[in-house]
């Protein structure tokens, strides 16, 4: 009962539960590209984020970065950018490279542990065209599409 309970929560009300408006500023991080340059969060105001942590070790990321990577495709109007945890340039760029990610940035000293209280992988973090996280999603989630588009359209007014 409590597996059923959880895949219903997991799938149907997860996806669709946000926090309040403004709760929370997103931090003004900023994170190496892997393709060269900086990426900033402040910069994206404006616009949806959707920030994919992940790492290449993490066996569930590998099954949920093929998903958010087609929604991406499928929703240019979103920023979508993935960000490796933990890792050196080389095995990260040999995990996107076998993973096909795009706009991989990196962050090899685990800032968004402290910075988006990231505390499993995969999470995703929504921060809003104002620049307030809204929602954040840990752990696989097979209905992650769901999701994300539930937030876009949520968040992109």
């Amino acid at each position: 009962m409590l597996v059923i309970g959880f895949a219903i929560w997991k799938i149907f009300i997860a996806p669709r539960s946000f926090e309040a408006a403004g709760t929370h500023p997103a931090p003004a991080a900023i994170y190496q590209r892997l393709d060269g340059g900086a990426f900033r969060v402040a910069d994206q105001r404006g616009r949806v984020l959707f920030l994919d942590f992940y790492a290449s070790w993490c066996e569930p990321c590998k099954l949920e970065l093929p998903l958010v990577e087609s929604w991406s495709r499928k929703h240019p109007g979103a920023n979508v950018v993935p960000i490796d945890v933990g890792e050196e340039r080389p095995i990260a760029a040999a995990f996107a490279r076998r993973y096909r990610l795009q706009n991989v940035a990196l962050d090899p000293e685990s800032s968004a542990r402290a910075l988006f209280a990231v505390e499993g992988l995969p999470t995703v973090v929504v921060i809003d065209r104002s620049g307030f996280v809204r929602a954040k999603w840990e752990g696989l989630n097979p209905a992650i599409a769901l999701a994300m588009s539930n937030a876009l359209s949520s968040f992109e007014r």
